[in-house]
This record gives C-alpha cells, sequence and structure tokens, in this order.
C-alpha cells in the first residue's frame, strides 16, 4: 500500500493496522504482557525476562515504542520501560469495536452463506 492511499482510510483504521503489526510478533506481546505483569517500569534487563539476545529484544522495544505502546525514558545510562496505558486503552476500545461490527453479522456457520 502506498502512502497516498492510506490517506484513504480512516485514522481508526491506520491506528488498528499500526498496533497490529507491531503486535504480530510473539516477542513483542510477551514483551507487553511482562510490562504489564510488573505493573511498573522496568529498568533492568528485559533480556534476562525473555529467551532472546539483548539486541532482539532492544529491536523489539523499538518497534513497541515508535507506535507508542511502551515509553522509554533514559535516566542516565538506562532506560525505564513502561506501558502507555492511554494508549492500550483506547486501542482496545477500537479493537473491541471492530471485533463487535465484524461479528454481528448473520452469515455463519450454519447459515447458507453464498460464499
Amino acid at each position: 500500500m502506498t502512502h497516498a492511499k492510506i490517506s484513504h482510510f480512516t485514522t481508526d483504521q491506520q491506528q488498528l493496522a499500526r498496533v497490529a503489526k507491531a503486535l504480530a510478533h510473539p516477542a513483542r506481546v510477551a514483551i507487553i504482557q511482562l510490562l504489564a505483569s510488573k505493573k511498573t517500569c522496568i529498568s533492568g534487563d528485559i533480556a534476562a525476562e525473555l529467551p532472546l539476545s539483548r539486541t532482539t529484544v532492544s529491536q523489539h522495544l523499538q518497534e513497541l515504542k515508535s507506535v507508542g505502546l511502551i515509553r522509554g525514558d533514559i535516566d542516565g545510562l538506562t532506560v525505564c520501560y513502561c506501558l502507555n496505558t492511554e494508549l492500550l486503552e483506547q486501542v482496545h476500545q477500537q479493537f473491541t469495536a471492530f471485533f463487535v461490527e465484524a461479528t454481528s453479522t448473520t452469515c455463519g456457520p450454519e447459515d447458507a452463506c453464498a460464499c
């Protein structure tokens, strides 16, 4: 999809696509779950908690940070990562509305769908 065509989609559709793409890797899902389970910022070695190298974890953290799902504040030589709960709540509401709309159709396995 070219950049010009992206403008034909709503802001919500663009945001959902960006977030879905960022969450499309199990390591990124694991990072979100790790940060959520700690309920605080993590300035330690996140790679120690995951079966990945520091470099790989760093790349995944940058991807999550670039879409705004996490925040990373530099404190001296360490970076403190935490969830952007405001954005997560907004995206949660958008995904909920998306799936409610997508599943509200009457065409299902028991119906005689023409497709």
